[in-house]
């Protein structure tokens, strides 16, 4: 299960790698389609100039010479080939692009090193563009080598020159090139955005972390304060409410309200259950006194006694019922207060063995009792120890079966006394285990003896308060079937005394 400063920063991280991927496909686009818009117009405006000062260099060549051509031997061939003078071929060969120039019959004249590189069918797509008619000023895209980018050309018409003065002619030429690519282009664009984009969205979890970690701390701090108050003991204490009006400082509103009326109720409900058990006591003392004094009166009526038995059977189990209401409406109020003394844990061991031995002997239950060699002295009140005991002994005999064994230990480690009742009775489910020491609460009914000691479910209760009015600790173990352990930790002390 996350956490909801987890869940934030994952959030965060998924919106802003969202936001960021989309950003940058955005500027990935239009970079690109800015880098090829910028080719485009750089290719072209080259080829117009190198267009124009080719149509230049031949008219006013043809002006001052009157003759352009020359026959330029060819070894291997029938004769020597037409082609440009060598003066006004020199003009071109600075041009580092595709250029060729053709006469008005169609037959080419001039073509550069570039030109002379292609393969036959690439010339060959040059002489069909410089013979295309009608011959006019043209610019466009065109393959020359098949599977790689098209050319970007321009044709341009060369008017008034020829062979002679009198026979002039129009002549063309032609200028192509591919786009080069610009120095930082999309392509390291893109390689740059995949270096920079984990780095960013690592940093910006980081931070993201950070800040749902402040964000939270005050929720954090309303959660130690309600934790300190489950025990139901510091329910005066309050939630500081954080500054600012947010949303946060209303939870901390509503919660202190919330406080207020619980603490209200805590408290109505500790003093009706402590004056209500207090008054009870004196009109049970009375019942029994009463009571006691019928069974051993000499007139009284065998019939009777039976009911009177059972009356003050059912007496005493509303006297100690009572007795234990007030215990834990005092201790919950604070005013259970311990006076405790340096004894030795063994002697309350053996009185309360002594007790469950007769307790087993009524049920055909076994007890075997475990002890120390040396004393094991803890700070205690010593009524509350053997209360403590008393509870965890008559609930392990209670629950044990005929023929059943129940095991009384006491042992010292580590400057803690370790006392344990086991009992191989009828267990405890699972899902019962964590309501065992809930005021009032019992497990099945049927599996306890209903008619001998039937309780009321406040025994663990009260042995859970006298040990953590010790500072001790206490534990349950069961299995169905498979008998109960409770071990019970109380720390020891090197004083003087013992009782």
């Amino acid at each position: 299960m996350y956490s909801i400063r987890r869940r934030l920063t994952i959030s965060y991280s998924l919106a802003l790698t969202a936001t960021v991927g989309t950003f940058a496909a955005a500027l990935y686009l239009d970079r690109r389609a800015s880098a090829n818009r910028e080719q485009e117009e750089q290719v072209t405006a080259r080829l117009n100039v190198e267009a124009s000062f080719g149509r230049r260099v031949l008219q006013e060549q043809y002006r001052t010479t009157q003759n352009l051509v020359a026959r330029i031997p060819t070894i291997g061939a029938d004769g020597p080939t037409l082609g440009l003078q060598r003066d006004v071929g020199n003009y071109f060969e600075g041009i580092r692009d595709v250029f060729a120039i053709a006469d008005g019959q169609g037959r080419l004249l001039y073509s550069s090193g570039l030109v002379r590189e292609l393969p036959p069918a690439a010339t060959t797509r040059i002489r069909q563009a410089l013979t295309r008619q009608p011959i006019e000023r043209r610019a466009g895209r065109m393959t020359l080598v098949p599977g790689e980018e098209p050319f970007r050309y321009v044709i341009e018409p060369v008017p008034g020159v020829g062979d002679g003065p009198a026979t002039p002619q129009t002549w063309v030429l032609i200028v192509a090139a591919r786009p080069e690519g610009t120095p930082y282009g999309p392509p390291q664009l893109l390689m740059s955005m995949l270096l920079v984009a984990p780095l960013i969205l690592v940093a910006s979890s980081l931070l993201g972390y950070w800040l749902a970690g402040r964000s939270l701390e005050p929720v954090d701090d309303m959660i130690a304060e309600l934790e300190a108050v489950q025990d139901g003991r510091s329910l005066h204490r309050r939630i500081a409410v954080p500054p600012g009006g947010d949303e946060i400082s209303r939870l901390a509103t509503t919660l202190n309200a919330m406080l207020v009326r619980v603490e209200q109720s805590f408290t109505s409900l500790r003093r009706f259950t402590a004056d209500a058990s207090h008054e009870l006591k004196t009109p049970l003392m009375v019942l029994r006194a009463g009571v006691e004094r019928s069974l051993t009166h000499p007139e009284t009526p065998p019939d009777l006694v039976h009911a009177l038995d059972e009356a003050l059977r059912q007496i005493n189990q509303m006297t100690e019922l009572v007795t234990n209401l007030l215990t834990l409406a005092r201790a919950d109020e604070g005013r259970a207060s311990l006076v405790t003394a340096n004894a030795d844990l063994r002697h309350f061991v053996v009185e309360v063995a002594e007790t469950a031995e007769l307790l087993g002997a009524e049920h055909g239950v076994t007890v075997h009792t475990t002890l120390p060699d040396r004393a094991v002295v803890a700070a205690v009140e010593t009524g509350r120890i053997r209360q403590l005991l008393l509870n965890l002994i008559t609930n392990a005999v209670k629950y044990t079966p005929d023929g059943g064994t129940v095991e009384l230990s006491l042992e010292a480690e580590d400057g803690e006394a370790i006392m344990m009742v086991r009992d191989s009775g009828i267990g405890i489910a699972p899902g019962d285990l964590e309501h065992v020491f809930d005021r009032f609460w019992r497990a099945d009914q049927a599996r306890s003896r209903t008619g001998d000691r039937p309780g009321v479910g406040l025994g663990l209760a009260i042995a859970k308060w006298i040990v953590e009015a010790h500072d001790g600790t206490i534990a349950i173990q069961s299995r169905p079937g498979r008998g109960t352990t409770v071990r019970v930790v109380l720390p020891m002390t090197t004083k003087a005394g013992v009782a």
